[in-house]
């Protein structure tokens, strides 16, 4: 073993010992997150009443804004300190683009999944406090079809955003790299763990709309 692997295998073992309480499970967390979204996912659905018109534009438009949404919050707070969201630059910058290099992509083993997913508890206080004044504000100014298809399209794209990331850390021989397209987003993922990189190119977990508009894509 290399004194690379040395170094990134006791990184993952001090970050084990210290973040990762011993009644987690990784399966559960990753269900839970599938779950939760798939849920309010179908809530919204049927919630929908005789949608018409522009209100389908509002499809688009979100996932647009979503785009956006996790290419500024991934190329800002996540990448550089920034008071107060010091905790994010440190899981982030800190924590996971150690645990995981362009060289030491896949998990170790099903704990690692809590250096990926987002942590259960953050996501339902984010779909809570974030979610529902959005909700109330769409359906305000607009109608409540409206606000019910803003809240399907964005914890569709949330949910795309932990699927992929968190296959992108699966083994490379996994089911997942067949999947027409993967590994070339894969490879987009895999350029930004370059350490030399990763402040600068591919912010974009899912699809690289942001990066292509704003000159941060970057492949070989």
């Amino acid at each position: 073993m290399n004194n690379s692997n040395t170094a990134i295998e006791k990184f993952r073992q001090e970050f084990r010992s210290k973040n990762i309480p011993a009644y987690y499970i990784g399966w559960v967390h990753f269900m839970l997150t599938t779950v939760i979204s798939i849920t309010i996912i179908y809530f919204g659905i049927i919630m929908l009443d005789h949608v018409h018109g522009l209100q389908w534009l509002t499809i688009p438009l979100t996932f647009l804004y979503a785009n956006l949404a996790e290419y500024w919050g991934h190329k800002g707070p996540m990448h550089h300190l920034r008071k107060p969201l010091q905790m994010i630059y440190q899981r982030h910058s800190k924590e996971h683009h150690v645990f995981f290099t362009d060289k030491h992509m896949p998990f170790g083993e099903s704990r690692d999944y809590k250096a990926v997913l987002f942590p259960i508890s953050l996501t339902v206080f984010f779909f809570g406090l974030f979610g529902s004044p959005i909700w109330f504000l769409l359906s305000w100014l607009f109608s409540s079809n409206v606000a019910w298809l803003f809240v399907v399209t964005g914890v569709a794209y949330f949910l795309n955003y932990e699927w992929f990331h968190f296959a992108y850390h699966c083994a490379e021989d996994s089911w997942v790299m067949h999947i027409p397209g993967f590994k070339k987003l894969r490879r987009l993922h895999l350029h930004h763990h370059n350490q030399k990189l990763m402040a600068r190119y591919n912010f974009n977990i899912t699809y690289p709309i942001c990066d292509i508009l704003f000159g941060t894509y970057y492949k070989d």
